[in-house]
């Protein structure tokens, strides 16, 4: 009797895959192999030593985590407590350490920690590997199970085991789950000039939610009410969020109905175009700094503006996460993740495991990256520390070039004759 449940499951959950896939083919049955699944689950609560471990739920999920995990890494099983999780990341808010993790050389690497984080106040810093969460080894944690590892409730506390790779530093720093609270964008304002020069605006993103392209036009436009000329956007450190979001972004700078972004895969690709939601078309010169850290939806606007010829692109070529991951719901509040399609850019090149590469290549020394990482901890303003920021100094000296030289090539152009 101990068959007949798991295997009436996972019967009617191949019949439901198969009818929106191909016949499968006689090497490749759904019933052979679910019938395989169901004799080895049968075979582990029949004899395993732990009996309250083998509940056919907790070998159900642990089945399908494993399932999912071997897929990619961005493919994953979401419990129902971790799928509400998912849920709350989209809004402006959520719990968590606040750090932007990857597995790099089988090693849980922190990318960058997000700002006003209970990560980024710690002074954790990119680089940075995990070795223990609560004393647990993260050697063998897939990227989704240790993420789950590290989130929690509101108020709880964490340690984790740091070591630094450039100083070979292992320290143990304690931290608590607090609520995010993730301003997209921040430090808009009109860099520092001499007389005569252009005026150039900055703004920095720091991920696309919900909120970010209306927040974004809002500064935008209290800078051009300061005469701003040109602009930097940073999306340096910028880990992604909502697609729909970062297409509106970049409806800021484009004409309505401009294609940014597509995708192809095996179920019908899409595309996606700008609106006129963001108010007036932006027309001024535009530099784009993106890093390695530059991730997912701030690769679309790098790569859709930079291919559009709206923006250059400086810094360092991209992370290279451009794959879609659809998101079904399962009956018990559970979920499954996995990668439907990949991003291509208007010229159809794709992102994912490439990357958007910039026109104008200025890369940082690791001391200048954790320099960075550092002032933005420390400032207590929203003062940029441009001369010790190479990419950023060339993308301002870069703007200002191009105002000289299109003024300039104005000047020259004849002025047409006046009728008699």
């Amino acid at each position: 009797m101990r068959l007949i449940r798991p295997l009436m499951i996972l019967v009617l959950a191949a019949q439901v895959a198969t009818a929106e896939e191909s016949a499968p083919t006689a090497t490749d049955s759904p019933y052979e192999n679910v019938q395989v699944l169901a004799r080895a689950m049968q075979l582990i609560r029949q004899d395993f030593v732990n009996e309250d471990k083998v509940s056919y739920k907790n070998l159900t999920y642990s089945a399908m985590r494993g399932m999912l995990a071997e897929l990619d890494p961005h493919s994953q099983f979401l419990d129902p407590e971790a799928f509400k999780d998912m849920q709350e990341d989209t809004k402006s808010e959520f719990g968590g350490l606040g750090v932007v993790v990857t597995m790099e050389g089988g090693l849980l690497t922190i990318v960058s920690p997000m700002e006003d984080s209970p990560g980024f106040e710690a002074g954790l810093e990119p680089g940075d590997q995990i070795l223990l969460i609560n004393g647990e080894s993260a050697e063998k944690l897939t990227l989704p199970l240790a993420i789950e590892k590290m989130r929690g409730e509101v108020g709880e506390k964490i340690s984790l085991t740091i070591q630094r790779p450039s100083t070979k530093e292992i320290k143990e720093y304690n931290l608590t789950r607090a609520i995010i609270k993730v301003p997209s964008v921040k430090d808009a304002q009109i860099l520092p000039s001499r007389p005569g020069e252009a005026k150039v605006g900055y703004v920095r993103v720091t991920q696309f939610n919900e909120p970010t392209a209306s927040e974004l036009a809002k500064a935008l436009d209290g800078l051009e009410k300061e005469g701003m000329e040109a602009l930097v956007l940073d999306l340096r450190h910028n880990p992604g969020g909502l697609l729909g979001s970062a297409v509106d972004v970049c409806g800021l700078f484009l004409p309505p109905n401009t294609r940014v972004v597509s995708t192809e895969g095996r179920i019908p690709g899409r595309e996606y175009r700008t609106t006129s939601r963001g108010g007036h078309q932006r027309k001024y010169p535009l530099i784009i700094l993106v890093n390695y850290a530059s991730a997912s939806g701030s690769e679309v606007v790098a790569g859709a503006l930079k291919d559009l010829n709206r923006a250059i692109i400086v810094g360092e070529t991209t992370f290279g996460k451009g794959s879609v991951q659809g998101v079904m719901a399962l009956p018990d509040g559970s979920a499954i993740r996995f990668t439907t399609a990949k991003y291509f850019t208007p010229s159809r090149q794709v992102i994912h495991e490439k990357g958007v590469s910039p026109n104008i290549r200025v890369t940082l020394t690791p001391e200048q990256e954790i320099a960075l990482i550092r002032n933005r901890r420390d400032r207590k303003s929203a003062n940029l520390n441009v001369p010790n920021d190479p990419q950023l100094s060339r993308a301002i000296d870069t703007l200002r070039g191009t105002l000289i030289f299109t003024q300039r090539s104005q000047s020259k152009e004849p002025k047409p004759a006046k009728g008699s």
